[in-house]
């Protein structure tokens, strides 16, 4: 296998039904801020820095619609006011052989966005839709 930067167009989408391909992801994202802390007692001006709670970013993704796929938007249906029908993602970036090299963990995730595609009467394009999915962890694993 070549040592060499892989290309984001290779990848897997996991957890959402049989024949639900997506065009792109984004919002692979974590972050844990900084809490300051200063002890009055201290003799030094500047505070410490502890890592407080990580926050994830929605994840989006986007494909083109297809007619005949029925169960995704089954899902987007069971969403209502405190109940919603909560699964588990797996992205997985491969390699030239198909293999996962990189695995992402999307936990807990629910739609809470969806944006149609853009109609024009003169474009020639693929109907694109957008969907937003809140989590409650991403999780990257590395083979």
């Amino acid at each position: 296998m070549a040592d060499y930067p892989l290309p984001v167009f290779h990848f897997t989408v996991e957890g959402l039904g049989e024949r639900v391909g997506f065009s792109e992801v984004s919002g692979l994202t974590q972050e844990v801020q900084a809490i300051e802390y200063r002890e009055g007692s201290f003799s030094e001006y500047s505070a410490i820095k502890m890592p407080g709670i990580p926050k994830y970013s929605n994840v989006t993704l986007k494909r083109g619609i297809l007619a005949t796929d029925k169960d995704f938007f089954k899902w987007l249906n069971t969403v209502k006011m405190n109940k919603v029908d909560r699964r588990d993602l797996t992205i997985n970036l491969l390699n030239e052989n198909g293999a996962p090299v990189m695995t992402w963990q999307v936990l807990q995730a629910f739609p809470v966005k969806v944006e149609g595609p853009q109609l024009k009467a003169t474009g020639n394009e693929v109907a694109i839709e957008s969907i937003e999915l809140a989590n409650e962890g991403i999780k990257l694993q590395i083979d």
